[in-house]
C-alpha cells in the first residue's frame, strides 16, 4: 500500500512540475507589451500610420464586454474633408494576452460623409484592446490603430 501511495505521489509531483515548466514557456510565448500612453487610448481622432487619414469612432453607448456591439468609422483626409468610397478591413485583438477579437467585425454600409457602419464588434474581457481598420481609396492604403480600454 505504501508503495501505490508513494508512486502516486511521484506522479503527482511529476504532473505538478511539467504544468509548471509548460506554464513558464508558454508565458515567454506570448507577446507581452507595454501598455501605451493614456493620451494613446480613446475612440478618437487618430491619423492612420502614415498620415494619410485621420479617424475618428463613434459610438451611441460606452463600449462594453460580453455584447455584440456596432460602432461608426468617421474617415477624413488629412485636411479634414470626408472619405467616401473606401474600402475598409477590421481586425483587432489583446495585445497583452496575444489573441483576437472573438468575432469577425465587418463594415455593412457606407453612411455618406466619411462615415461607416462597423458591426459583430465584441470584446469578450476588459483589459487594453486593439482595433485595427485598414483603410483603401484612391488616395491609397493606409491603416489606423485605437487603443480601447474595456
Amino acid at each position: 500500500m505504501t508503495s501505490i501511495l508513494k508512486r502516486g505521489a511521484m506522479i503527482a509531483g511529476g504532473t505538478l512540475l511539467f504544468l509548471g515548466l509548460t506554464g513558464m514557456a508558454a508565458h515567454h510565448l506570448i507577446p507581452h507589451r507595454h501598455v501605451p500612453s493614456a493620451s494613446e487610448f480613446g475612440l478618437g481622432p487618430r491619423m492612420s500610420a502614415t498620415g494619410r487619414y485621420q479617424a475618428t469612432m463613434e459610438t451611441d453607448a460606452p463600449l462594453r464586454t460580453g455584447r455584440i456591439l456596432g460602432v461608426r468609422l468617421r474617415i477624413a483626409d488629412s485636411t479634414g474633408t470626408p472619405v467616401d468610397g473606401a474600402v475598409l478591413t477590421v481586425d483587432g485583438g489583446m495585445p497583452q494576452h496575444g489573441h483576437g477579437l472573438p468575432t469577425a467585425p465587418r463594415v455593412t454600409r457606407a453612411l455618406g460623409d466619411g462615415r461607416y457602419q462597423v458591426d459583430g464588434l465584441k470584446f469578450s474581457m476588459g483589459g487594453w484592446w486593439e482595433l485595427r481598420f485598414g483603410i483603401t481609396n484612391s488616395a491609397g492604403a493606409d491603416s489606423v490603430t485605437f487603443n480601447l480600454k474595456l
